[in-house]
């Protein structure tokens, strides 16, 4: 099935030409979603790596399919120890399986260290497309889509959580968040505090799911929505930062916001990235003025 690896390896007097990674999309809602390639994949594997045993077992009795490969775990907790298992097995010409609970692996899910490792080792890597929340959201978001960057999940801590929002403040394209339920008001909030109440956002929960959601908005109407309570899977969707109509501030101004965030107690180097989000300009432009008003100074 599929395509060999080019680089084959010596098992003994044997020469065993490595197996294949496939990562496989599966259904971030509705069943009837899943890619048609993901009920043979699931049979013929040799191995299925998943993120969740039962909800593996689950799937799999949805699409009426009995896999004859082994099943292992394999999620955040013993990714890590797991991967060097997996390579092996991969390189031994095993055709290696991975699926997470929804969606496509790597993308905030567990994947990512599996395929660096197959990669070094030359081991063909490939997938099953299928359902993607990021996609789906910005779809139907309402927002524009010809250029978007996905920023993951925010960090739980407000005061990280803030400068991680500073330092794309100025981003003009649109960006894609994932967030847990009964953290979506607090995150909101902080996306209004910085970005600005009246920036456009979408909130999309339980995609392709029955009680599927999609609330749009400006930021602090949306804040205000969900600190009456959301549950769901959810994924955020916010406009990028609108062309600056005004002068860029001059570099006087620059020096004395760094100066002010230094103050409240943030590093010169994450002063100076924050307010160059803010102004939208090159951080190497805020560093100078900072460089040439310490001159200044003696």
């Amino acid at each position: 099935m599929g395509f060999p690896c080019l680089t084959p390896c010596e098992t003994g007097n044997v020469t065993v030409t490595p197996g294949t990674l496939v990562l496989a999309g599966t259904p971030i809602g509705d069943i009837a979603d899943a890619p048609p390639r993901l009920a043979e994949e699931l049979a013929g594997a040799d191995v299925i790596a998943a993120e969740d045993t039962r909800r593996l077992r689950r799937l799999t009795q949805a699409l009426d399919v009995a896999p004859k490969g082994r099943v292992v775990s394999y999620f955040e907790g013993n990714e890590s120890a797991r991967t060097p298992e997996l390579v092996e097995e991969l390189l031994g010409g095993a055709r290696v399986l991975l699926v997470t609970d929804a969606g496509m692996p790597s993308v905030s899910d567990p994947g990512y260290r599996l395929v660096a490792a197959a990669v070094e080792r030359d081991v063909r890597v490939t997938a099953v497309p299928g359902p993607s929340a990021v996609l789906t959201a910005l779809a139907l978001s309402g927002l524009p889509v010809d250029r978007f960057c996905f920023e993951g999940f925010l960090p739980r801590k407000a005061g990280e959580r803030l400068t991680r929002l500073r330092e794309v403040a100025g981003e003009r394209r649109t960006l894609v968040y994932f967030e847990a339920p009964h953290r979506l008001d607090d995150t909101l909030a902080a996306m209004a505090e910085v970005f600005g109440g009246e920036r456009r956002a979408a909130v999309c929960r339980e995609l392709t799911k029955t009680y599927e959601e999609v609330r749009r908005g400006p930021l602090a109407e949306l804040a205000a929505w969900a600190a009456q309570g959301v549950r769901g899977e959810i994924t955020v969707v916010v406009s990028g930062a609108p062309e600056r109509a005004a002068e860029k501030p001059d570099p006087e101004e620059l020096v004395r916001r760094v100066r002010a965030r230094e103050e409240a107690g943030e590093r010169r180097k994450e002063a100076i990235a924050a307010v160059a989000a803010e102004a939208g300009l090159p951080k190497r432009e805020v560093f100078d003025a900072v460089v040439a008003a310490k001159h200044a100074t003696g």
